[in-house]
């Protein structure tokens, strides 16, 4: 897998739906390491097919794959040893995967939805705050940028905002 295979498979998937879809809406949902998948499908769409994507829905996303890996409790142990950037963040990106949401979102112009669980143990909350800060910026038309918080409380962690009952009711 590769940061280009993946675009290529989601615009080949866009246009198998969109040749059977009639003129449904179609949105690209993202979810963890899939957030930086499909904003960077709208914005190859956008780009360079001139086709904005119906909306695009962000569950648990981060801003690009280094803030990522650099703020995951698992790397916790090994930020402070020397070497660590240069082995784990700088390698993701020797290898072209680079995954920047938050370059993309500036970008975009389509509905832009943002859903992180406070209690999310694996993206930090605090990276979705900061990509909806980004597109906020960016939008000429903020009444398209969204974000939607789930505390704590309802324990729905990284995996489990798609369980919540009222989710279809807040992504229409």
């Amino acid at each position: 897998p590769s940061e280009n295979g993946f675009n290529t498979d989601v615009l080949a998937l866009y246009d198998w739906v969109k040749a059977r879809s009639g003129n449904s809406s179609i949105l690209f949902w993202g979810h963890s390491l899939g957030t930086g998948i499909a904003t960077n499908a709208a914005r190859k769409l956008q780009e360079e097919r001139g086709v904005q994507v119906d909306a695009v829905v962000l569950e648990s996303p981060y801003t690009n794959i280094r803030d990522a890996a650099a703020n995951i409790p698992i790397t916790k142990v090994y930020r402070h040893l020397p070497g660590f950037e240069y082995l784990i963040l700088d390698s993701m990106a020797r290898a072209g995967m680079f995954f920047r949401s938050d370059e993309n979102v500036k970008v975009l112009g389509c509905p832009l939805l943002i859903l992180h669980a406070d209690d999310d143990g694996v993206v930090p909350p605090k990276l979705g705050h900061k990509l909806y800060e980004t597109a906020l910026k960016a939008y000429k038309d903020k009444s398209k940028v969204k974000l939607i918080t789930f505390p704590q409380k309802l324990g729905l962690g990284h995996d489990y905002i798609s369980f919540h009952p009222e989710l279809p009711a807040l992504v229409k």
